[in-house]
């Protein structure tokens, strides 16, 4: 199996900047997809960005579009997710999330999940 490993969250005031990571170990060369997904309390799951590596481009959710960017080092087996601009609607726990199926915009589609990790953005 697929073990991911996040970290790099915290307490940001709004404006500023946050750097994701998530370290992947295990079986990674079957994963096609590298996700990440974010939940805020009493809000469902939804998808922030993600990477596939048959596309030429990432995907972006319009409400980060502009300001989040998704990078992949396969050398380091890490994902990374540099958050700009930052609001406090962004606060919530960040997932990263690996698949083998290339589907990339739905949360069903992925196979291993991270632990998570917390972005909290004061006003």
């Amino acid at each position: 199996q697929v073990q991911l490993v996040e970290s790099g969250g915290g307490l940001v005031q709004a404006g500023g900047s946050l750097k994701l990571s998530c370290v992947a170990s295990g079986r990674t060369f079957r994963t096609t997809t590298m996700g990440w997904f974010r939940q805020a309390p009493g809000k469902e799951r939804e998808i922030v960005a993600a990477i596939t590596w048959s596309a030429p481009s990432p995907y972006y959710a319009d409400s980060v579009k502009g300001r989040f960017n998704i990078a992949r080092d396969s050398a380091k087996n890490t994902v990374y997710l540099q958050m700009n601009s930052l609001k406090p609607e962004d606060t919530a726990v960040y997932y990263c999330a690996a698949g083998f199926s290339g589907v990339y915009r739905y949360a069903s589609a992925y196979d291993y999940w991270g632990q998570g990790t917390q972005v909290t953005v004061s006003s």
